[in-house]
């Protein structure tokens, strides 16, 4: 997570699930054998797709209105004028009222607040929601985390502990949340995100996340909270293309259904 650059903002879901790394067999042993095969394969399956996504990404040229100083990543003083005006307001987070639901706004608000902190806007409206529904949620795992606000930077050790206390189920909620958002994010600001990218890599990127998609839609066999997920986000299979030209169009053709995602995912 060091190599944290803006396309980290653009796909910060597919980095924040990518660091979670390996399963520790010693820890799981008991709940994965309540678990059939097949869940194991598609769960598998969804982080080996994750990691290859982190990989592509982190081929790419960084982009030219990020700037790298002692304390990190930063914006360049002529992108910080143009404040955002697309982010989440704060107050969603008293919307939620199932426990999946809260998991999904803490993720999306998360995101937000990294960008909103980027481009030096205020953050404490999100700071404040974030910290109650931290304290709602009340998932031991989150202890291992030193701010509530660190949580794509610290989701390796948050992974490691979700699956230890038994909230690996609230992983995924976490990851599709921050997922349809950045996606959001990334569809305000098209031509500057995929400036980099290549055709290689927008074909690589679109091809796993179509399968990852497939994979979520599948768990919900077996985890009755991730429907509403895989519901909001199976209309984005629309995104297969395989040229940067055809992902600018794809985008731009698929506003509407991005819109409707995350409006559905944060419910």
């Amino acid at each position: 997570m060091k190599k944290l650059t803006v396309l980290a903002i653009a796909f910060a879901a597919i980095v924040f699930a990518a660091c979670g790394g390996q399963k520790n067999a010693k820890n799981t042993e008991d709940a994965d054998s309540l678990k059939s095969f097949e869940q194991q394969q598609i769960e598998a399956s969804i982080k080996m797709h994750i990691d290859s996504i982190a990989a592509d990404l982190g081929k790419l040229k960084q982009l030219p209105f990020v700037q790298e100083g002692n304390g990190g990543f930063t914006l360049t003083k002529e992108e910080k004028q143009v404040k955002p005006d697309y982010l989440l307001n704060a107050n969603v987070a008293e919307e939620a009222a199932t426990l999946a639901e809260k998991y999904r706004i803490l993720s999306a608000l998360n995101v937000d607040r990294k960008i909103a902190s980027l481009y030096e806007m205020p953050t404490e409206d999100y700071d404040k929601a974030i910290t109650k529904l931290v304290a709602d949620i009340n998932d031991p795992s989150f202890k291992v985390i030193d701010n509530a606000n660190n949580l794509f930077e610290t989701s390796s050790t948050l992974y490691d502990a979700m699956d230890e206390n038994g909230r690996i189920n609230f992983f995924w909620q976490l990851a599709s949340a921050a997922l349809v958002e950045e996606l959001y994010v990334m569809n305000q600001n098209t031509d500057k995100f995929l400036s980099t990218f290549t055709d290689e890599a927008v074909s690589d990127v679109t091809f796993r996340i179509i399968v990852i998609l497939d994979a979520i839609n599948r768990l919900t066999d077996y985890d009755a909270d991730i429907k509403p997920v895989a519901e909001a986000v199976a209309p984005l299979e629309v995104l297969n293309a395989t040229t940067v030209d055809e992902m600018k169009k794809q985008l731009a053709e698929a506003k509407d259904k991005i819109n409707a995602a995350r409006k559905a995912i944060i419910k």
